[in-house]
């Protein structure tokens, strides 16, 4: 198996507005190897949530190949990618997409409901979820009980339950306070270093892209990378 866990190869993405192709990216080759920590940077409309949706199997490629942990995920149909993302994929978004009237518990076990776990194995799952991000004793409270960065934890937890490899961000700290954001960010960088999880977060924050072992500016469907940790 490849040390990649992550292996973009000649990916291609355009959109057709009216009369007009939009290319996004034309050519795009693009690795990351297993337990990396990458932060993606660059400015608005460069592409890095469109990325982001690509490696997650949320939309498509118009040409090339994207293979994650081996896998060509470019090529499954609807119904082997949705249970295919169950089990590879943790998503983490800038707005916690909490349901509101579930309890934190209820919400991190929410993608285990589409799993063939037994009720005692999805508490089991839920309460090491909730212990990870430090949210054991939040676990009955509703999302309007919790602060933002308690319910960003609740979010994690809830990308974290079915314990997928790699993890996508999208801004998780957008709409947080430094201090705040911090916290979330040393959760990641918990979840990376000790658990092993691979995560591409994209961010516009210099600060949050700090946290990450490498950072990769796109700029014109193409990147340029620097180190930040050793």
């Amino acid at each position: 198996m490849s040390d990649n866990i992550i292996e973009l190869s000649g990916v291609a993405k355009r959109f057709v507005k009216g009369k007009d192709t939009i290319s996004i990216f034309d050519h795009l080759d693009f690795t990351v190897p297993r337990g990396d920590f990458v932060a993606l940077m660059g400015p608005s409309g460069s592409g890095k949530t469109t990325l982001l949706n690509l490696l997650g199997a949320i939309d498509r490629p118009t040409a090339g190949e994207i293979r994650i942990q081996g896998q060509r995920i470019d090529s499954l149909s609807e119904g082997e990618l949705a249970r295919w993302r169950g089990t590879h994929i943790g998503f983490i978004f800038q707005f916690y997409n909490l349901m509101p009237m579930l309890t934190a518990a209820q919400n991190v076990e929410l993608p285990l409901l589409l799993t063939r776990l037994d009720s005692r194995a999805r508490r089991r799952n839920v309460e090491t979820a909730l212990k990870i991000v430090e949210l054991a004793d939040r676990a009955n409270h509703t999302p309007r009980e919790m602060s933002g960065g308690q319910q960003q934890r609740t979010a994690i937890a809830r990308a974290i339950v079915s314990d997928p490899p790699l993890l996508l961000c999208d801004e998780p700290t957008g709409d947080l306070d430094r201090d705040t954001a911090n916290e979330i960010l040393s959760v990641l960088q918990l979840l990376n270093r000790d658990l092993g999880k691979t995560i591409v977060m994209v961010t516009h924050d210099p600060e949050a892209a700090k946290f990450a072992s490498r950072v990769l500016h796109l700029d014109k469907g193409r990147f340029a990378e620097r180190t930040t940790a050793p």
